[in-house]
């Protein structure tokens, strides 16, 4: 998997940008961490907005019993804005796909743009959880 300073498959998010009104995309880990981004989005914007998302799918999870048991897995949240969308998936294990779009954008050509890329890239997407890296006291 890259690292935060390695935007390697980078290219690869930008397939889903070819949706007309899909605007910007991400991968994060679950703890906030930029994995990749795509040309249209700086690295500053895209490292706060991973910090962001992650918040969100971590909330996201959390409401599973609210449609049926609390271990129901989380697949995808979509949140609306006055002017767009941003569409945020499962990428594997610790990992998660976030696209932002226009208003006008046709939701289920990004989505499917979206488990599309997450199925191309397989394992490449799965970011495990980081380690203790802090010296032992």
């Amino acid at each position: 998997m890259t690292g935060p300073t390695n935007n390697t498959l980078g290219w690869m998010l930008d397939d889903v940008l070819k949706v007309p009104q899909a605007r910007h995309a991400i991968l994060l880990s679950a703890d906030g961490m930029l994995r990749a981004f795509s040309k249209e989005i700086d690295r500053d914007d895209a490292e706060r907005l991973a910090a962001g998302l992650s918040g969100v799918q971590s909330i996201s999870r959390s409401t599973a019993e609210f449609c049926g048991t609390p271990h129901t897995p989380w697949r995808q949240t979509m949140i609306e804005f006055a002017h767009g969308y941003v569409f945020l998936v499962a990428a594997g294990e610790g990992a998660y796909l976030a696209v932002s779009t226009g208003e006008d954008v046709d939701m289920e050509a990004v989505t499917y743009r979206m488990h599309k890329l997450v199925d191309r890239l397989g394992k490449e997407l799965t970011s495990p959880a980081r380690q203790d890296t802090g010296s032992p006291a």
